[in-house]
């Protein structure tokens, strides 16, 4: 029973192995908060004090968020092995809410969408049993095309721009991934678990090299940064305003619900009911987490998809991990130098390193699919269907920009529209289907 996936999720290592899997965890996600609060900075005008303030308070919130995922204290949190990190298009929302009001509306805003979490649980809960694998599946495989897209402009930059397809970033890339691979096919034992941490520090190790990582001011500054609470001013809350952030957390909602099974998938636990148990918990973890966000000046804080994909590469299952992790990032948010030196990583590195985890959450989704019969006439719709929806705005970036705000809003997230749509086509071509077959009159010859 002990060596079970299920039973691994409480598994503890040693403090070796704990440190070394947490800290993979950890550097190959770094990336979203730092780029978070770096867009945050640049677009709403802040100082450079104000700008380390909120990366520091960004790390420490996704490491208190992480520990309760990962610890679940009083029904609030997982228990499972997640990672809590801001979400993009939160930060996008807390963004237009500053500029077309204020920050202290923002955060406001933020604060009002973290309540909603908690007062929205009892009810989204009863939906969950039309969240099968069907719908599962196909929203983690537009969790990994979205997530691909993303890393794909890390390595290679903004289309449009002078540095976009830089040679330099592109052998990174490449030098990146191959390491990973052949870490992950030479090695052995708790080395090929590490294949991914491996081939990003072989990626870094290559820019060092090629003069593309500079050390300068990494250790200037202080050494100690304690993030203070609303560092805007006390919060202004507005509903009218925080509108957009609180659409977005029924989508959020959804996002969670599909994260959560998987993680259970990958863990082991068989039947949906049993998958979908911890839904509610995944979901009240996400609020306090947002909360705290709010409260010390950033937006949404939120399970990561790519964490899932690190425990399938690694097969690293345990919760402990994780918390190792959570405590991680408390000390980079802490220790200012820590910080400094995860952000002088390339973009090239830690976007290829999250091309190939991005990519193997991919291969769940199709890994859950393949359990679906597609060749019947209701999955094939449902899939189809929804990928199409779902795909849109994903592969045709700006497509529902002329349309108003709101609607822009839901339609432009192409995972959360495909899973809806996936979810409401499964409930009307298969769960109104059987109600149909059962209650119609018999037909005697």
């Amino acid at each position: 029973m002990k060596d079970t996936p299920t039973a691994q999720v409480d598994e503890l290592y040693s403090p070796q192995r704990m440190i070394a899997f947490g800290l993979q965890h950890v550097l190959v996600m770094a990336a979203s908060p730092i780029a978070a609060v770096f867009l945050m900075s640049k677009a709403l005008g802040f100082d450079t004090a104000l700008t380390t303030e909120l990366l520091s308070a960004t790390f420490l919130v996704c490491g208190i968020g992480t520990l309760i995922q990962s610890f679940g204290p009083a029904g609030i949190g997982a228990k499972l092995p997640f990672v809590m990190l801001p979400g993009g298009a939160p930060i996008i929302l807390f963004i237009l809410i500053a500029q077309q009001t204020d920050l202290p509306t923002a955060s406001g805003a933020v604060i009002l969408s973290a309540l909603l979490y908690f007062l929205i649980v009892p009810i989204f809960k009863r939906f969950l049993r039309y969240f099968p694998s069907l719908v599962i599946g196909i929203m983690l495989l537009l969790v990994a095309i979205n997530l691909a897209q993303i890393s794909g402009k890390l390595i290679a930059g903004t289309p449009g721009t002078a540095n976009f397809g830089n040679t330099d970033n592109l052998l990174l890339a490449l030098i990146t991934i191959a390491s990973t691979v052949l870490f992950a096919r030479l090695l052995k034992g708790m080395c090929r678990q590490l294949a991914i941490l491996l081939g990003l520090m072989v990626g870094a190790l290559s820019a060092a090299l090629m003069g593309d990582i500079s050390l300068n001011g990494v250790g200037s500054g202080s050494l100690l940064a304690l993030p203070s609470p609303f560092p805007f001013g006390p919060p202004k809350f507005d509903l009218i305003a925080a509108l957009p952030l609180l659409l977005f957390t029924l989508i959020s909602m959804v996002e969670a619900t599909g994260q959560t099974i998987a993680l259970n998938e990958v863990l082991g636990k068989e039947g949906e009911a049993e998958q979908q148990a911890q839904v509610p918990n995944t979901i009240r973890g996400d609020g306090l987490a947002s909360l705290l966000g709010g409260i010390f000046g950033t937006s949404l804080i939120i399970t990561s998809g790519e964490n899932i994909g690190i425990i399938r590469a690694t097969q690293v299952r345990s919760r402990y991990v994780t918390a190792v992790g959570g405590l991680f990032l408390i000390l980079f948010g802490v220790f200012s130098p820590l910080s400094a030196l995860i952000s002088v990583i390339p973009a090239s590195v830690i976007g290829a390193t999250g091309l190939v985890v991005f990519a193997i959450v991919g291969t769940m989704g199709i890994d859950m699919l393949r359990k679906v019969d597609l060749r019947g006439h209701a999955a094939m719709y449902v899939v189809a269907t929804a990928l199409a929806v779902g795909l849109l705005p994903i592969v045709v970036p700006g497509i529902y920009d002329q349309l108003p705000s709101q609607l822009r809003l839901l339609l432009s997230n192409g995972v959360a529209m495909g899973a809806l749509t996936a979810a409401v086509l499964n409930y009307l071509f298969i769960h109104v289907g059987q109600r149909s077959h059962k209650t119609a009159p018999l037909q005697h010859s």
